[in-house]
């Protein structure tokens, strides 16, 4: 059977009027000088403003200073013996680089700050490039301006790509802009399908957050070989080829060989491991044997693959159909994961924050109907049918927890920009017709994700509450994490501070003290026991201090799980404090008594 096309003849591009070099590196210096200008002048700090930029950085002077490739450990976090962190090496690697680098020109910091500045914004480029790519594929070069538009006030909208972020966050985007080019490739190549099976493994060994996601790129693959068959064969088979070969290059770059036979939900492991390896494996060898046979023979041979592989994962790694975080403590989902905005669900957000729905769900869902409606009328079908289908998982994702969002909102710019190209063509046929040129100037600004937003702060309610807020309160006094802040406990002998856990990654940054909690739900025992020293009442708290060798306290008057903690147990440690009762056993660290952040030396039994 021939290839069904996603491009009619008339819609096919140009190559010459294609994702060029020119037009990659005018949209990218745009995006980027945009990004530095709106970011730098205000940047109080080199690092980003997230806990996991600050964590990300201590783990890679960790891993500057000596500690194992293997060993991803932070053992200054928690309980006694630290906390395995659930990250990849693979994102420590080029940071780690390009602060060796310019720390043979410049002086530690500086080389650090200027490696947390070029880091986040060249990625801008690999997403530019799979997303004007992809949208040329889908619709031409007008699509394709109206895409890089989009997605370019995207970038510079959300704070992952400003300097500093040094999450991981920035890279998946990345590569789930390029696999959704790659699959929507005219000629069905094998070449473009081996580059997004590439990729996906890639998007796999660095989070399980794309892991539904790099599902459901599999599925498209398999679906589309089932239509296809023969015409197909080359490309499935070197995208799950692609597929199993870079899962195992990074599952053995990556983890240790003690650790070769665990399963873990969160990060690559054997499970991650062996279930991506045996579906690209099964995927190469059913298109392979079996393109040559009809449509009902891939249908029951793709099934038969389908078996095995849920099979696999129901006896290799049956607890990671579930959400890892479902395995918290209740007192952690209490006190931390309800307060965590991207951990949140469509329902407990809209509760929360009504006005922010707009600015999570809107792109998405708009997109959606987008391809539904081009679809039905016949447009570039099996294009609109694989960008669908990304969108949909995407948009899942983001009803579960909102997370997800930030790859809804990307994706939704390859239809919206489509539609917005289409109806501006309409809009200069027909000048005069002001209904096209609304629903131009409406499609548009719906199709922003940063519009939702403002929207959402002009309405009554806490979006405006924080707005006016943060419009009047001073800073007089530096913020709990700030460095003036915990810079005194840097002085004090090394020991275990405990803290709210948003305290954490700052404490570990600046000083060279273990920190009891730091929100990472791989840390329960040491959240846990900050919770308890908290909500204990002072005879109480003082046993757990000193269970866990806590040899400093640090308390944040503006911290919201500290007011949470006092709240829920008014006789506990962290109320007392509110109330400026402070028990015998803690001691003030002078010139701490009146700062945001009060610190106190735990005296000795």
């Amino acid at each position: 059977m021939p290839a069904a096309l996603p491009f009619t003849q008339s819609d096919r591009p140009s190559h010459r009027q294609g994702m060029t070099l020119g037009v990659l590196a005018f949209y990218s210096v745009i995006a980027i000088t945009l990004l530095l200008a709106l970011s730098l002048p205000f940047a109080a700090d080199y690092v980003g403003a997230d806990n996991d930029d600050i964590m990300r950085l201590v783990v890679v002077r960790d891993l500057l200073s000596g500690q194992s490739w293997f060993d991803t450990t932070q053992y200054r976090l928690g309980l006694e013996g630290g906390t395995q962190m659930h990250w990849s090496r693979l994102i420590d690697l080029p940071i780690a680089n390009l602060i060796s680098f310019f720390s043979m020109f410049f002086e530690q910091h500086q080389a650090e700050a200027i490696a947390l500045a070029i880091w986040p914004v060249l990625l801008v480029v690999p997403v530019l490039f799979g997303m004007g790519l992809a949208a040329h594929r889908l619709g031409g070069t007008m699509a394709m301006h109206a895409t890089l538009v989009l997605t370019s006030i995207f970038l510079v909208a959300l704070n992952r790509f400003q300097p500093g972020s040094i999450d991981h966050h920035n890279v998946q985007l990345a590569l789930i802009a390029c696999i959704a080019a790659m699959l929507l490739d005219p000629k069905n190549r094998a070449r473009d399908q081996a580059v997004a099976g590439l990729l996906a493994g890639l998007a796999i060994a660095i989070g399980a957050e794309t892991t539904p996601l790099i599902g459901a790129v599999c599925l498209i693959v398999a679906l589309r070989w089932l239509r296809h068959g023969a015409a197909m064969r080359d490309a499935a088979a070197a995208f799950g080829l692609s597929l199993a070969l870079t899962v195992t290059l990074a599952f053995f770059a990556t983890v240790a060989p003690a650790q070769y036979s665990q399963v873990t939900c969160d990060s690559l492991s054997y499970g991650f491991y062996a279930l991506a390896t045996l579906g690209g494996g099964v995927l190469f060898l059913t298109a392979s044997l079996t393109s040559a046979w009809s449509f009902s023979g891939r249908l029951a041979a793709l099934a038969g693959a389908g078996l095995v592989i849920a099979a696999s994962v129901l006896v290799i790694a049956p607890a990671c159909l579930g959400n890892p975080l479902d395995t918290l403590d209740p007192l952690l989902v209490t006190f931390w994961l309800s307060g965590v905005t991207e951990a949140q669900s469509a329902i407990a957000q809209f509760k929360l924050e009504p006005a922010s729905i707009g600015i999570f769900y809107a792109p998405g869902l708009l997109a959606i109907v987008v391809c539904l409606w081009r679809i039905r009328r016949g447009q570039a079908v099996e294009a609109h049918a694989v960008v669908l289908g990304l969108l949909v998982v995407a948009f899942a994702i983001t009803i579960l927890q909102i997370r997800g969002a930030i790859f809804s909102n990307m994706l939704s710019a390859l239809p919206l920009g489509y539609a917005i190209a289409d109806l501006q063509r309409a809009s200069r046929a027909q000048p005069k017709n002001i209904r096209i040129a609304l629903a131009f100037i409406g499609l548009t600004l719906a199709s922003v994700p940063a519009c939702w937003a403002v929207a959402g702060a002009l309405l009554p309610g806490p979006s405006q509450d924080t707005l006016k807020s943060g419009l009047s309160n001073g800073q007089e006094r530096p913020s709990c994490s700030a460095a003036a802040s915990i810079t005194p406990l840097a002085a004090e002998p090394i020991g275990v501070v405990a803290g709210s856990s948003n305290l954490g990654a700052p404490i570990l940054r600046y000083t060279g003290h273990r920190a009891l909690a730091a929100p990472y739900h791989r840390n329960q025992g040491g959240m846990l026991t900050e919770l308890h020293i908290g909500l204990s009442n002072p005879q109480q708290a003082e046993a757990f201090l000193r269970g866990a060798q806590v040899t400093l306290l640090a308390f944040c008057e503006t911290d919201s799980q500290a007011h949470n903690i006092a709240k829920a147990e008014p006789g506990g440690l962290y109320a007392d404090l509110f109330k400026g009762k402070v028990p015998a056993y803690l001691e003030p660290i002078p010139g701490t008594e009146n700062a945001r952040l009060r610190l106190y030396r735990v005296r000795p039994e």
